[in-house]
């Protein structure tokens, strides 16, 4: 099998990546996880987690685009329960190696340093990465061909901007990510959209009806929930949290992705 990139190193399996992190939140599952590099075209290296659901036939694949504090282990404990649902999941650092001395997120400083790196991004690198990931799943004979993206926040914008550089997508789903500024390039999007967002947080959500008025002019679909009193990363929020608006939201929230996913 031949790949348009070159896929560097295969590291740890996923037993002792969750060990070493000390995760309390993954379970002690059969699934299994490594981490991928790829060299980008500058020679620097993108890394990202994959991880592979226990199946004996080809499955569909999912891309997470981190929010703006990178790849955590919130998005690692997200993945592995995606991949829990019968699907392979690949969650690639996006500020992976672009800061010198900095090998992916966990090594930053802070959160802050994190924002700083993801902010300073070039649109047009951050989509040759995402199109090294794709097809790296689309290649890969684990996967039937069938490939969607999720992202949040940061990464659900990403996500409407990457759905319009790539036609090929089965499904977006946007978790309170705004669509882009020039909504022109909406126009170029083939895939269903899916919205997910939180009635509390406004910044985003005033952002919704000139996205659904652009989507439908142009065609495409674009749907949407808005759940009751929940926050701005309801999801990351909610895994966390006992009972609650973003809890509520994040647990109806799934149900509909594993859904629509499937």
């Amino acid at each position: 099998m031949k790949l348009n990139l070159q896929i560097l190193v295969l590291v740890l399996g996923f037993s002792g990546i969750l060990k070493a992190q000390g995760s309390k939140q993954l379970s002690d599952s059969l699934i299994h996880a490594e981490w991928v590099d790829f060299e980008r075209d500058n020679g620097s290296v993108l890394k990202a987690f994959v991880v592979y659901p226990e199946s004996r036939a080809a499955t569909k694949a999912v891309i997470v685009i981190h929010e703006n504090l990178g790849l955590n282990e919130w998005i690692m404990t997200f993945s592995e329960k995606v991949a829990g649902q019968g699907f392979l999941v690949i969650s690639p650092d996006l500020i992976s190696n672009r800061v010198e001395g900095i090998e992916k997120t966990t090594d930053f400083e802070n959160n802050d340093k994190v924002r700083d790196a993801i902010y300073a991004l070039d649109q047009e690198h951050v989509t040759k990465d995402l199109n090294l990931v794709y097809n790296y799943v689309e290649n890969d004979p684990a996967v039937n061909g069938r490939i969607s993206v999720v992202g949040f926040g940061w990464g659900g914008s990403q996500s409407f901007s990457y759905a319009a550089q790539n036609p090929n997508l089965e499904n977006v789903m946007v978790y309170y990510g705004a669509a882009p500024q020039d909504l022109t390039i909406l126009k170029f999007i083939k895939s269903p959209v899916y919205g997910f967002y939180g009635a509390a947080d406004n910044k985003v959500n005033m952002t919704i009806p000139d996205t659904e008025k652009t989507m439908k002019d142009y065609g495409n679909l674009y749907t949407f929930d808005i759940y009751e009193d929940a926050g701005h990363a309801f999801m990351s929020r909610g895994a966390q949290e006992a009972y609650g608006p973003n809890n509520m939201a994040y647990e109806k929230s799934w149900k509909k992705l594993i859904s629509l996913l499937k």
